[in-house]
């Protein structure tokens, strides 16, 4: 926790911790009577068919500019990704900073037959269990949050309740604790949550080392066009997760489909 002490990512982290304070204690035994499909595989069969998967974000608002969309329709919102072909929908679920909710994720999950993330900022096993029950397929932690006692941790307990676990990094000494652990997806996050700088650069660079680990690398945070989705594809991830973009476009549906076909080269979205 040193490593984020006085940024933003510890005010946010702290205000979770508060609120997670007030849940009933964990269940490892939790399990959903829902249908739960692999982002794992959701993605792989994107990339067999040689295209950019696109994992298409709800969310509200953000720390970083603001409301976006404070009165989406998740429903909506998440069914134009799905029939678009997004290979899975990411529900922000943090209240405070981002304006989501675990409701948000439930009624989406509902509707949806392609995987839902639970992106939070997941620090007990308390929010795995609404996650669960809220139907989510995987959930999003993130390396700079814990030590890797508790990463491991955190990721066995994912496991147990039949969660997949994107683990999101964003710089090296990271992404190399990444890859000791049994994360399904690495995520790699062009945005420093210390910050909220955004570099694209980041994915360039990180997915150079994990290309070849054996796991799907989604980038995730700044692409916000068809040039900044064939950038990351020229990369080398095999995923990417957009919001602001998505959430901000007159058609989402056309979006995805735009950023899932791009080549490795500079395009832009008309």
């Amino acid at each position: 926790m040193n490593a984020i002490a006085g940024t933003y990512l510890e005010q946010i982290v702290v205000d979770v911790r508060s609120r997670v304070d007030e849940l009933p204690e964990a269940t490892s035994s939790r399990a959903s009577n829902r249908a739960r499909r692999s982002l794992v595989e959701s993605i792989l069969a994107v990339r067999e068919r040689d295209m950019l998967a696109v994992i298409g974000e709800v969310k509200r608002r953000s720390p970083s500019v603001g409301s976006i969309r404070e009165q989406v329709d998740p429903v909506s919102q998440a069914t134009a990704y799905r029939d678009a072909g997004a290979a899975g929908i990411s529900v922000l679920t943090e209240r405070d900073h981002f304006g989501g909710s675990i409701e948000d994720l439930d009624v989406v999950s509902r509707v949806v037959d392609i995987p839902v993330l639970c992106k939070d900022f997941i620090v007990d096993e308390r929010q795995l269990d609404l996650a669960v029950d809220a139907g989510a397929s995987a959930a999003l932690l993130i390396a700079a949050i814990h030590d890797d006692t508790t990463l491991d941790s955190l990721i066995r307990a994912s496991h147990a309740r039949g969660l997949e676990v994107l683990l999101e990094v964003h710089d090296e000494p990271e992404l190399q604790r990444a890859l000791a652990t049994g994360a399904d997806v690495i995520g790699i996050n062009n945005r420093d949550l210390r910050s909220f700088a955004v570099d694209l650069a980041v994915s360039e660079r990180l997915a150079r080392i994990a290309v070849g680990a054996g796991r799907p690398i989604v980038a995730e945070s700044g692409v916000r066009s068809r040039a900044d989705a064939a950038r990351m594809r020229a990369a080398g991830v095999d995923a990417i997760l957009v919001g602001e973009a998505l959430m901000r476009a007159s058609d989402p549906g056309r979006a995805v489909r735009e950023f899932s076909t791009v080549e490795s080269s500079s395009e832009v979205i008309a």
